[in-house]
């Protein structure tokens, strides 16, 4: 029987299966179709992302970035923290490395506490424009912070339909063809954003979104003149940091620190991927 070696890890509960693909272990022409059955939860090991380490020409390595469902995906801000802890605890990077995404390279520090990375700079922002529902008009922001993201200030975040609605923006007309993630935000007395997110990909709220908590700290930087570091509580009670600066509504040397977990480490076997 096949065996195929991965660790398990989450950046503040959102989980990820991890494999060194440098010898591409992991070939196969229904790609896409292998990742979904083993990040199926309950049937497999189950994820909400899953990323292959391999050789790079121009830094430390690359990854390749899929969604549970198979989809390609540009960027993941949990997931490269948690890549990046992966290939210092296995030798592949120091502390400090540079790797590639679709989204550009990615600087990445690993310390004893966490995990921080720089991402490439956001880009498309817009604040505060209207899009027709089915039942309403709702008020949105949209950035892309490495993938696409729309951030919607909620009074009650605890009783938002989060998955039906976040599913109705995410497929909506003016997100096509490519679709949106979807962040439910309240920024909180003391400056913290709370943040509930429908993810593109995943196809359901997750426990935290590192672009979607970088998409929620620079529009609010941009409305509400929130300070770097931005403190983000995600849906699974671990915080987030996002770092910023910014000049004349440009906002660069965007940073993204938390935690990046090692929960396991193991063999997928065939069962792990059979229909």
């Amino acid at each position: 029987m096949a065996r195929i070696n991965f660790f398990k890890m989450s950046g503040s509960g959102n989980d990820f299966i991890i494999i060194d693909n440098r010898s591409n272990v992991v070939d196969r022409t229904e790609l896409s179709q292998f990742i979904s059955q083993v990040c199926r939860r309950k049937m497999s090991v189950g994820a909400d992302g899953f990323i292959l380490v391999e050789d790079a020409e121009k830094a430390d390595f690359k990854w390749r970035f899929f969604n549970s469902d198979g989809s390609r995906a540009e960027m993941c801000g949990n997931g490269a923290r948690c890549v990046a802890r992966y290939a210092f605890l296995n030798k592949i990077a120091g502390p400090e490395m540079f790797f590639e995404t679709d989204a550009g390279i990615v600087q990445a520090q690993v310390t004893e506490d966490g995990v921080k990375i720089k991402t490439t700079d956001p880009s498309d922002l817009k604040t505060d424009y209207t899009i027709q529902l089915e039942n309403h008009t709702l008020t949105v922001s949209s950035i892309n912070t490495g993938v696409p993201h729309v951030v919607i200030e909620i009074d009650d975040l605890e009783g938002v339909a989060v998955n039906e609605m976040g599913k109705e923006i995410r497929f909506h007309d003016m997100f096509a063809p490519a679709g949106t993630n979807v962040n439910f935000i309240n920024l909180r007395k003391d400056d913290t954003i709370a943040v509930r997110t429908y993810e593109r990909g995943v196809e359901n709220e997750t426990l935290a979104c590192g672009t979607g908590a970088i998409a929620s700290a620079i529009v609010m930087a941009e409305k509400a003149t929130v300070g770097s570091p931005v403190k983000i509580l995600t849906r699974s009670g671990g915080y987030l940091y996002v770092y910023y600066q910014e000049k004349q509504g440009r906002y660069y040397n965007v940073y993204l620190e938390g935690d990046a977990r090692l929960i396991y480490q193991a063999q997928l076997l065939e069962d792990a991927w059979k229909d």
